[in-house]
């Protein structure tokens, strides 16, 4: 590979380390404390600032800014990191801070990652691989995510949410609790709506575990009784199952936000609601 080419109206701050290939377009601006991997390029105005590594070949899209300090008030100035795994791509004026010193210090954004125009990722987020935040996502602090989640456009996702695996959350929810791994949920307060079937459907999973995840899902969600011991039941009963031992164990994990309900009128799968992840 090349050398790094850069734009001459670019600002490469004394100390920042470009490997090789790297393509730095016009008036954009790298910190001294960046580490910016091979392949990487800036195609214009984005901003690269604190200690801030990026991943064999991200791309930030104009005005994308990734590494500024922390929307947080005991913020002063510390050291803290951010890290974005290879081949993700920021579009236009999407966000990502660094960590904060009252979190882990550190923000990551995983591998093959699409950060969509105007999306927000906030101080000590921690993202998986092949996760999509569509336009406008909105992530408070300290939001975990597993891999291949889709967040849909305009959607706002509370500080200390923990979002599982292949789950979808639909366009324009307010996010207040934890999702289930291959979980759908949605609405203006967002509660569970069923399990992400196209999703499960496009990772393999075959009519008969989808049969039984469903099943194990209503007898969660829908049944009568005391929800711990429907937790129990369905251990017992399901808990050989990788996806299902997933969900439980997720469940189990204690939480600052709460674990996110269904709906209490009925579990409703929505197929449709699916389809991006």
């Amino acid at each position: 590979m090349s050398v790094a080419e850069i734009h001459p109206t670019a600002i490469i701050a004394a100390g920042a380390r470009l490997g090789q290939g790297v393509r730095v377009g016009p008036w954009c601006s790298v910190g001294a404390d960046a580490v910016l991997g091979d392949g990487v390029q800036l195609v214009s105005h984005a901003v690269v600032d604190g200690h801030t590594t990026l991943g064999e070949g991200v791309t930030l899209m104009p005005f994308a800014s990734v590494g500024l300090p922390p929307q947080d008030l005991k913020y002063k100035g510390e050291p803290t990191r951010l890290e974005i795994g290879a081949r993700t791509v920021l579009r236009e004026h999407s966000t990502v801070h660094r960590g904060s010193v009252g979190g882990h210090g550190l923000t990551r954004v995983g591998a093959d990652c699409l950060i969509m125009a105007c999306a927000h990722v906030g101080h000590d987020c921690t993202l998986a691989d092949h996760v999509i935040l569509a336009n406008n996502v909105m992530l408070g602090g300290h939001v975990e995510i597993g891999d291949t989640v889709f967040v849909g456009g305009g959607a706002a996702v509370h500080q200390f949410v923990r979002i599982g695996r292949q789950s979808v959350i639909g366009g324009m929810s307010g996010v207040e609790a934890d999702v289930i791994p291959y979980g759908a949920c949605l609405g203006d307060r967002a509660r569970l709506t069923g399990l992400n079937l196209i999703g499960l459907k496009r990772r393999g999973f075959d009519r008969a575990r989808i049969h039984a995840l469903r099943a194990a899902f209503r007898s969660l969600f829908a049944a009568e009784g005391v929800f711990s011991d429907r937790l129990a039941q369905a251990r017992n009963r399901w808990g050989t199952d990788p996806a299902m031992a997933e969900i439980l164990n997720f469940m189990a994990v204690q939480s600052r936000r709460g674990l996110m309900r269904a709906r209490t009128h009925a579990v409703v799968e929505d197929e449709a609601g699916g389809e991006a992840g």
